[in-house]
């Protein structure tokens, strides 16, 4: 039983044709959108890739720049394929490939939308890779003199002025690690001498932050020292001085900031995905309308197109019996090569 026939005569097939072309290189542009999309989001995390943990991140635009380029060259293919069949001496070398086309469209189609899913399911990927790597970041931040690590405290602080953000949860991580240099330590200084010896480890902790947390929205000049102790500055409430220092965490700064660029471009690709999935079915339309022409000879004659040429559950029970017989194959394949290995030894 053939599902959801449809009738065609010359003038419809035309329409079809050329507004399946339109539609095929409409594909295309929204290809190369997201070829640049992928490109311009690892870009992204390639410019702070020092704050991430490890590089699994990058899975996803690599994968937005591949799929950006198949979508260009199947949708180019396409378009020609529609363009083609308005003349039937073109189409007619392009009809035996028109099978295997819209079989590797639907697989296409079936890597759009996990594309798309991986999109959003990117931030929980994000969250563990930043909240390590920015933990480590910090810890570098006063390593100005080791190669390696030494643009370590330009590229937190330039990203703590860009996301308006102060550590990794929030300001006070800034408590629990040294992040000034020993060299720039007074260690004369009882002060200093108190600090480091009071700590296990021999670190100068210090309720301080780095100038880059520093809110330029402030009416008072900024306080980056001693931020817990009312006493040490005059009219001061540490609880109540939000604007003085950046509250929000810069892990939750760059979630924020890659989550929304990640939504974006998902929901981009689903958009895109329902496109291509309209141009599939157009062109099986197409393509069954242009083979039952009952009179090639007269091309105004009615044809017959259809998405499925029996019922899904007889399609689908195709489909399994092919994939037994190949299947069947390869194991006899197998199991024949086996026993020439046994016969020869």
């Amino acid at each position: 039983m053939v599902l959801m026939k449809v009738k065609f005569d010359l003038k419809k097939r035309v329409k079809l044709a050329q507004g399946l072309w339109l539609m095929y290189w409409l594909a295309v542009m929204a290809g190369v959108l997201i070829f640049s999309m992928g490109l311009f989001f690892k870009i992204e995390l390639r410019k702070r890739s020092e704050m991430m943990d490890n590089n699994e991140s990058h899975f996803v635009p690599n994968l937005l720049i591949l799929v950006g380029l198949l979508a260009c060259g199947v949708n180019a293919f396409g378009g020609k394929v529609c363009h083609d069949s308005l003349d039937a001496t073109k189409f007619g070398k392009w009809k035996p490939m028109i099978k295997h086309f819209l079989c590797g469209c639907i697989l296409f189609n079936v890597l759009l939308f996990i594309t798309a899913l991986l999109c959003f399911c990117l931030r929980l990927s994000l969250q563990s890779t930043l909240a390590e790597g920015l933990k480590n970041g910090m810890k570098y931040y006063k390593d100005t003199d080791t190669p390696g690590r030494c643009f370590m405290k330009k590229t937190l602080d330039m990203m703590q002025i860009e996301f308006r953000c102060c550590g990794n949860n929030n300001y006070k991580d800034w408590f629990e690690i040294q992040w000034i240099s020993n060299r720039y330590l007074d260690f004369s200084s009882s002060e200093v001498k108190d600090r480091v010896l009071s700590n296990v480890e021999g670190k100068f902790l210090m309720d301080g932050v780095p100038f880059s947390c520093c809110n330029p929205n402030s009416p008072r000049p900024c306080i980056q020292f001693q931020l817990t102790n009312n006493s040490a500055h005059y009219d001061y409430d540490h609880h109540t001085e939000e604007l003085n220092i950046f509250t929000r965490g810069c892990r939750d700064a760059l979630l924020s900031y890659y989550g929304g660029m990640m939504n974006s471009i998902g929901a981009l690709v689903l958009l895109f995905t329902v496109l291509q999935v309209a141009v599939t079915v157009g062109l099986k339309y197409l393509g069954t309308a242009l083979e039952t022409i009952s009179n090639p000879e007269d091309p105004e004659c009615e044809s017959e197109g259809w998405l499925l040429e029996k019922s899904v559950k007889e399609t689908l029970k195709g489909y399994m019996e092919k994939i037994k017989l190949l299947s069947g194959k390869v194991e006899d394949g197998a199991g024949g090569e086996a026993q020439g290995v046994a016969t020869v030894s």
